[in-house]
């Protein structure tokens, strides 16, 4: 890319501001002492546009911008369903989990299957995450971010990921998710503003400068096969970057989108996942929590046209693009003008570092409040805990480095990470689920479930190579389900677990506003599918 000099005085002064905030937020009032809860959950003092802007900003990564305009170039509006069914799912969450979560009081998601089964469960669904954050999380965002700034500014992809990781550690890794949480609230402004900046421009380009509703309006004319939300067999053909042709509904199966697995990947990352959830539980309350779930299901809405639109734009253009994952750096390079591409850069940058901050505070939590103070220091200090989660930040960031240049290879890396991510969720979402609204569900069944969640999905895969991913995570699921379902009637006998959570006394309580803000998410996602059948 080519910058002009505002550009980088532009980009210059955002680096400058997401560091001064981070660092400004991290300060302690004198003779205060950086406490876990400090640390770790932002002294529970998060007010309701905090959280959702965070959630967002902490979503929305290069696995978006650069994964998902990659996966419309190649499949189309139909990608947004990850987006669209995850606003619905949002607010599932909202009414049914977090209200659980806060009651208990929990830092981290394993630290609530203790309380719901046992410290085994916990265990070893927090040596699942540290993985899952660590090997496939981070490592993918860190490479997809190189990958955008090799595409536009011609940096190295090693040099590039080793920017990005000193950048996201160098407020985070002090501040914790007090510091991340904050500047999640600038970068989201960043995130969105520079982000449809770029639809404008390219939707723009497209019409020959007739304006970007023009745009679109040719984009639906040109490539109405890249604008259909549910795909059938055969009815979507493309050729990935090594030339094989194939059928999107292997990747995003009809109906079974809307049905089936899709649900399993969106309440287990809306719902189990810790670098989410671990903004609500920083909640100044409930209300709060809740609003600032729904305010992020609005924006969710909003994201379709912020990272597929450039993708299916790109296509339309027939853009010279090697990999389906270098169609957004294309269109900053191609139509993004001197002045604006400072602007637009940024706001790739912000998604991918929010991210980054989001997932090394998440994993040194998880490390530190499930193993650490559990197995290797029982006595530790407050002060204590904040160290090893700022050491085990830069431990996580810097094996993360080493390996995300080994993702070059993959042809959609957005891809890559909801079929990997998929051989644990659907056993840990059946833990989650059974475990918060099945009183019977024991902890030796829990167990069962995590330790067979890999082995199952790998053994569908291997025996239905042709099952697409998203039917497969489905099936697993219930399979999941039924596994625990029927140990735990042979253990316990039909009683009850002690352990079991009593859903009365109004736990599941939301307030009037939520109820409206959810009835408008959920009519706009009904007419969007609609439109776009």
């Amino acid at each position: 890319m080519d910058f002009a000099r505002i550009d980088y005085i532009v980009f210059g002064a955002y680096c400058l501001l997401i560091v001064g905030v981070g660092l400004w937020v991290s300060r302690e009032k004198k003779g205060h002492t950086k406490d876990a809860a400090d640390y770790f959950l932002a002294s529970k003092a998060l007010p309701w546009w905090a959280i959702g802007a965070s959630l967002i900003a902490s979503n929305i990564s290069a696995e978006q911008f650069i994964g998902m305009s990659g996966s419309g170039f190649r499949l189309g509006l139909a990608i947004a369903s990850y987006e669209w069914m995850a606003a619905i799912t949002l607010l599932l969450v909202a009414w049914l989990f977090i209200p659980i979560y806060l009651k208990k009081g929990i830092f981290t998601m394993p630290q609530f299957l203790e309380v719901r089964y046992d410290a085994r469960v916990r265990t070893l669904l927090a040596v699942f995450w540290l993985l899952v954050y660590v090997f496939v999380n981070l490592t993918s965002v860190l490479y997809l971010g190189a990958l955008a700034l090799k595409g536009i500014m011609g940096l190295e992809l090693w040099v590039g990921v080793v920017a990005l990781a000193v950048f996201a550690s160098a407020y985070s890794v002090y501040g914790g998710l007090k510091a991340v949480a904050w500047t999640d609230v600038v970068q989201v402004f960043f995130l969105v503003g520079g982000g449809l900046l770029t639809t404008v421009l390219a939707l723009n380009a497209f019409s020959d400068g007739q304006g970007p509703l023009a745009g679109l309006t040719r984009l639906f004319a040109e490539a109405p096969d890249r604008f259909n939300m549910i795909l059938f067999e055969d009815e979507l053909l493309y050729t990935d970057d090594k030339g094989v042709l194939k059928d999107a509904y292997d990747l995003l199966p009809g109906l079974g989108v809307l049905l089936g697995g899709m649900w399993i990947a969106n309440l287990f990352y809306w719902g189990c996942n810790q670098y989410i959830i671990q903004r609500t539980l920083a909640a100044r309350s409930l209300r709060e929590a809740q609003r600032g779930v729904a305010f992020a299901a609005y924006l969710k809405l909003l994201l379709p046209l912020i990272v597929v639109l450039p993708g299916i734009v790109a296509y339309a253009i027939s853009a010279p693009i090697d990999a389906a994952d270098e169609a957004y750096p294309w269109l900053l390079n191609a139509y993004v003008g001197p002045g604006l591409k400072g602007l637009a850069f940024a706001a790739l940058i912000a998604a991918i570092v929010s991210s980054l901050a989001s997932m090394m505070n998440s994993t040194a939590t998880i490390f530190t409040m499930d193993i650490y103070r559990n197995y290797l220091n029982k006595s530790a200090s407050e002060a204590g805990l904040v160290r090893t989660g700022r050491i085990v930040a830069l431990i996580c960031i810097g094996i993360a480095v080493c390996l995300a240049p080994l993702l070059a290879s993959l042809d959609q890396v957005f891809q890559y990470i909801q079929e990997y991510t998929g051989f644990v969720s659907p056993g840990v979402l059946a833990i989650f689920i059974m475990g918060l609204f099945w009183k019977k569900a024991t902890a030796n069944s829990a167990v069962v479930s995590a330790l067979l969640s890999i082995p199952l999905t790998w053994a569908l895969k291997w025996f239905f190579p042709a099952l697409p991913f998203l039917d497969r995570m489905g099936v697993a699921f219930v399979i999941s389900v039924a596994v625990i379902v029927v140990l735990s009637l042979a253990e316990g006998k039909g009683q009850d677990s002690k352990k079991g959570i009593s859903l009365g006394g109004g736990v599941l309580k939301t307030d009037p506003l939520f109820a409206g803000l959810a009835f408008g998410v959920m009519a706009i996602t009904t007419a969007l599918y609609v439109l776009f059948w």
